[in-house]
């Protein structure tokens, strides 16, 4: 495996862990924050932008984000995607130790699925690759339609998807995952660097819903729906649009089995916890503000 794209994957372990423990960061300080709304905009990013404590977790993705772009930069987005993955078991780490919540049996056996998918995706490394291709814009576009699109249909469904955080946590990701598609494109210059525009976007949306999805449900639940959707789409974009192909014959099987671990582990983890109906708050005793409903 060439220098640049493992330099390119330990860059992409160091993001995913330094935005995995700013999620944790965002949701303990907005918990107690006035109800944010995607309809009500200035006054929810006033909210934020006058807690010194969201704001330092903010700082913590922004520079998380500057990591992974210097990794797409460096290797293909899906191997990328792949060790990101494995994001959703440092966050069911750092719930546990920092928060002091006891890991439930199914979070433990997504967090140990994530890490051997890792360490699978290891193993196939050693398989030479095919160079990069940049993909056509027409089925890139495409793809990046149908995912906003699927977004756009979450925030348009029944209220009460959107209790403890699930609908926020999917419609996030899926913001999230157009973006990440977008800043591959954007690496490869020229006149892709137009797609910073759905990129912005696609973040700025994806970071709303996040902060949104909160104030009603855990960080483990909203952060691994959203961490799930970020990295499978894009995952499956990489060999579908941009045509990064797996090393062949057994190394390739190991290849797309890393790849289905992490994600069967993030599903495990990303499951939400205690009965149905409550939230995170009110299993803390706290009142859970009133729906925002995006």
């Amino acid at each position: 495996m060439p220098v640049d794209k493992v330099a390119g994957l330990v860059l992409a372990l160091a993001s995913t862990t330094l935005i995995s423990l700013a999620y944790l960061r965002e949701h303990q300080a907005v918990a107690g924050l006035p109800a944010l709304s995607i309809r009500r905009p200035a006054s929810s990013v006033r909210v934020l932008l006058t807690n010194r404590s969201w704001l330092v977790g903010f700082g913590m993705e922004s520079s998380g984000f500057a990591l992974y772009v210097t990794a797409l930069a460096l290797a293909p987005l899906a191997l990328v995607q792949s060790v990101c993955a494995g994001g959703v078991g440092i966050l069911a780490v750092a719930t546990g130790r920092i928060a002091g919540r006891r890991r439930t049996r199914r979070e433990l056996l997504g967090a140990s699925v994530s890490v051997a998918g890792l360490a699978l995706l290891a193993v196939s490394l050693s398989g030479g690759e095919a160079p990069d291709a940049p993909g056509e814009l027409g089925p890139i576009v495409l793809w990046l339609a149908l995912t906003c699109s699927a977004g756009v249909l979450i925030l348009g469904s029944d209220r009460a998807f959107f209790k403890r955080g699930v609908g926020a946590g999917i419609a996030g990701g899926l913001f999230f995952a157009a973006g990440d598609i977008c800043t591959k494109v954007v690496t490869e210059g020229g006149g892709r660097v137009a797609f910073v525009v759905p990129l912005i976007a696609g973040y700025l949306l994806g970071t709303s819903l996040l902060q949104i999805g909160y104030q009603s449900g855990g960080a483990l639940t909203v952060a691994g729906l959203a961490t799930l959707f970020t990295n499978a789409i894009p995952i499956a974009a990489g060999t579908v649009v941009l045509h990064e192909q797996p090393p062949s014959g057994v190394l390739g099987v190991v290849r797309v089995v890393s790849y289905v671990a992490v994600i069967v582990g993030a599903v495990l983890l990303a499951q939400p916890r205690g009965a149905p109906g409550t939230t995170s708050r009110e299993r803390q005793g706290v009142p859970s503000p009133t729906n925002p409903g995006c």
